[in-house]
């Protein structure tokens, strides 16, 4: 895959990224040499490899999945600036 100058304008605008006509082909040259890097990567045979957390091997810590500090609604409360009918109260922001 091979990407053009005009493609390029199109990825940046969709990025919303301001990018000068003349910077135009550099732009593209780069996401070639990125797309290129990505064919490599795809080349790789990971057949039997298992999806790893470190390159060192290691076990995730895990703990039980129990609540331990619940039932303070009041307590969280007390440090809104406002809250009303058990919630926090927010200015609207969306008009």
């Amino acid at each position: 895959m091979s990407i053009d100058s005009a493609t390029a304008a199109k990825v940046a605008k969709l990025a919303r990224i301001k990018v000068e006509e003349e910077d135009l082909p550099a732009l593209a040259q780069e996401f070639n040499a990125i797309l290129g890097f990505i064919e490599q990567l795809e080349e790789v045979d990971v057949d039997g490899v298992e999806p790893m957390v470190s390159v060192t091997p290691m076990r995730l810590k895990r703990r039980e999945d129990v609540v331990t500090d619940g039932n303070q609604a009041a307590k969280v409360l007390s440090n809104a600036p406002d809250a009303r009918e058990g919630f926090f109260s927010v200015p609207k922001v969306v008009e």
